[in-house]
């Protein structure tokens, strides 16, 4: 499991009235990775484990690199002028900005890529497209109930937007060969939403809650 603690270094994310979303987020991804550890059985990286700048590619790519076979980017929301605002929600990747991105990541591999073990060799642009599309199909899938893991793990335990289950074009969760989702852990703009956030319970339901699902997921993966 490769988890992304959103934005950090000069990139501070969402700024509340106490918190900035990239503290809030590397604070998350620890507490996430140190209950992984803490019951075994799955290897844990972070994509930063201190407060420096990513670009949104690179961390699908540390994904990519390290062979990770899921990828959760965590975020904390903001809504602008909107007060009053409050819940998490989890984030898929859309179809259209799928089929986007498998054109583009085709366009750009070398010809020795390989891709959910496809290799890409010998092919023109347009077959390699069809190729990495089909394989982000899966990808998606996969996506789709990870996510639906952390909803149903999380009720009763975390609060949750209304409309939690969302999908949309975030170049963070474009890699075609890991399930990704991204995890809008609440609103930092919400003073009270921020201090649970912050506090070691709040962090502590999240990583116990979070934890569950993945476990749950890989296990799935393993008996299909």
């Amino acid at each position: 499991v490769v988890i992304d603690a959103g934005h950090g270094g000069h990139d501070p994310g969402a700024i509340g009235t106490e918190f900035r979303e990239k503290t809030l987020a590397l604070a998350l991804a620890r507490a996430l990775r140190d209950e992984l550890l803490r019951t075994g059985g799955i290897r844990v990286a972070l994509t930063r484990d201190e407060d420096k700048f990513l670009v949104l590619s690179e961390r699908a790519e540390i994904a990519r690199q390290l062979g990770a076979d899921l990828f959760l980017s965590i975020h904390a929301d903001s809504p602008g002028e909107k007060a009053g605002v409050s819940g998490a929600s989890v984030y898929t990747l859309s179809g259209e900005a799928s089929s986007e991105a498998a054109a583009r990541f085709a366009a750009r591999e070398n010809s020795a890529d390989r891709v959910n073990g496809v290799l890409l060799a010998d092919q023109n642009d347009a077959v390699n497209a069809i190729l990495v599309e089909l394989s982000q199909r899966r990808t998606q899938e996969q996506s789709a109930e990870f996510a639906s893991l952390l909803l149903r793990e999380g009720e009763g335990v975390l609060a949750f937007h209304p409309q939690a289950l969302r999908s949309a074009a975030l170049v963070v969760l474009k890699s075609p060969d890991v399930p990704s989702a991204l995890f809008e852990a609440g609103f930092i703009s919400n003073p009270e939403e921020a201090d649970r956030l912050a506090s070691p319970g709040g962090q502590h339901r999240f990583a116990e809650v979070a934890s569950r699902a993945i476990r749950i997921y890989f296990a799935r993966q393993t008996n299909q």
